[in-house]
């Protein structure tokens, strides 16, 4: 697969095929494609993985497309942000946001990460479950505005609020840290917890997570009877 990404803040991703590869995508994430493409629409690997995009927040089907021939096909993003494209392999495994997939290679796989600490999952504002990526192949993600990246290394850690961390590798552990200071924490605005990822491992931080954006247009609605 070859691919593009053009357009900012308002990104596409155009993928050159070959004849016979296939691409698939989240439900809605096609924007045009050539002719000689052929899609399906399936669960994408069974009930089980059905349940585990529904529980996170994916779409329950996923589209497949596949050229008769050289075909091109592009994809876009659900909000204003940012497309990653991550190559995915044995050594290289993803965790990433409920709802960050846009596309990938039909050979990156995908499943449930559970967080394996409690309070990270209950406090640490990205929730029990994310997902994460193996296999190999090209992986697509969206991300809420622009995205700012870190390497960290073994046991070096950076403190991340509410919704912004976007992916990071499997080798990165999350974890939480109480905004010190009653104070600060009642009436700083930022919350009781922030999150911690330790490295080793990237990092991806988006800087408009969907729920900041959701929650700051939504003073400006108006709603009439």
């Amino acid at each position: 697969m070859r691919y593009e990404i053009k357009g900012d803040p308002f990104p596409i991703v155009i993928c050159t095929l070959e004849d016979g590869e296939t691409v698939a995508c989240q439900k809605g994430a096609m924007a045009w494609m050539s002719p000689n493409m052929q899609m399906s629409t399936n669960a994408g690997g069974g009930v089980g993985k059905m349940f585990s995009r529904m529980v996170s927040g994916e779409s329950i089907f996923q589209n497949k497309y596949t050229p008769k021939g050289q075909g091109e096909i592009a994809f876009a993003p659900s909000v204003p942000g940012q497309i990653i494209a991550i190559e995915i392999s044995p050594q290289r495994n993803i965790v990433a946001q409920k709802s960050a997939f846009l596309a990938s290679s039909e050979t990156v796989n995908y499943e449930l990460f559970f967080q394996k600490k409690f309070g990270a999952g209950l406090f640490g504002g990205e929730g029990f479950i994310m997902q994460k990526f193996s296999g190999y192949g090209m992986l697509f993600l969206e991300i809420g505005g622009s995205v700012v990246e870190y390497e960290l290394s073994a046991g070096e850690s950076i403190l991340v609020d509410t919704g912004y961390l976007a992916a990071m590798d499997s080798t990165c552990s999350v974890d939480i840290e109480s905004v010190k200071g009653i104070g600060n924490a009642l009436f700083g605005g930022e919350g009781l917890f922030n999150t911690k990822v330790t490295g080793p491992g990237h990092v991806w931080l988006q800087t408009m997570p969907i729920m900041t954006l959701a929650s700051n247009l939504s003073r400006y609605m108006v709603t009439s009877k």
